[in-house]
């Protein structure tokens, strides 16, 4: 139960942060919660169902489970991919700008994440392997890394950086893109840790090769829209 109110926290969080920053970015309130009523719950389905395909075998015998998230079995990775889906498909039925939707939904992510993860505490879950290291916690008997308080440390750190940089913002899609990049930076290096990763192949950890792949495609993309405002602002100064 505590997951639940911990996660239902983080959303209410990034839900006001949104909506206090949305006139910044010309997107106002009453369209900020238009946007989360379906956003969230398709985070949601989106969540369990990259879970389930990375788990079939865990639900072949018993199918009815899939629909039990109360026992656990949620991936960020689903939520964002179908969230951020579903947000592409609403800006182009609303005529919002993508790139400024997301540069404005950037932080907000980031600060719920930075609270989700507690969830994980009080699950006893996504933890690291043994350790000796102080700050280490204890589960079921064994000192293992706490790799939720790593992810939570970053994001929050995260969530100040792409507010800062946000107020001098240069182009439509930087804050998204820096938050991609920096957040699959960190998830690469302490998903090593972690003793409970989706596998990809039977052999490859599949946060780890997602985060490679949204890093790498991220790169260009961000100098190449960074380019292009600079040659457009010569182009009309």
């Amino acid at each position: 139960m505590w997951y639940g109110i911990i996660v239902t926290l983080a959303i209410a969080t990034a839900v006001f942060i949104t909506c206090y920053r949305g006139k910044a970015h010309g997107i106002s309130a009453d369209k900020v919660i238009d946007f989360l009523i379906i956003c969230v719950p398709m985070g949601l389905v989106g969540a369990r169902l990259y879970y389930v395909l990375f788990n079939l075998n865990a639900f072949k015998d018993a199918p009815a489970q899939i629909f039990n998230i109360r026992a656990g079995g949620l991936a960020i990775h689903g939520a964002l991919i179908f969230g951020l889906l579903t947000a592409v498909i609403l800006c182009r039925l609303w005529r919002v700008g993508t790139l400024n939707a997301f540069d404005l939904a950037a932080p907000s992510l980031a600060i719920a994440q930075a609270i989700g993860r507690w969830g994980n505490y009080m699950n006893q879950e996504a933890h690291g392997g043994p350790t000796d290291l102080p700050w280490a916690i204890v589960v079921d008997g064994v000192k293992v890394h706490p790799t939720f308080l790593y992810e939570s440390l970053w994001c929050l750190l995260l969530f100040f950086i792409l507010i800062s940089i946000d107020r001098r913002r240069k182009f439509d899609g930087q804050i998204f893109l820096i938050y991609c990049m920096m957040y699959s930076f960190e998830r690469f290096f302490v998903e090593q840790l972690r003793t409970d990763s989706l596998i990809l192949f039977g052999m490859f950890k599949q946060a780890q090769v997602l985060s490679c792949i949204v890093f790498v495609v991220c790169v260009p993309v961000y100098f190449w829209l960074k380019r292009r405002a600079r040659f457009s602002d010569r182009l009309f100064y």
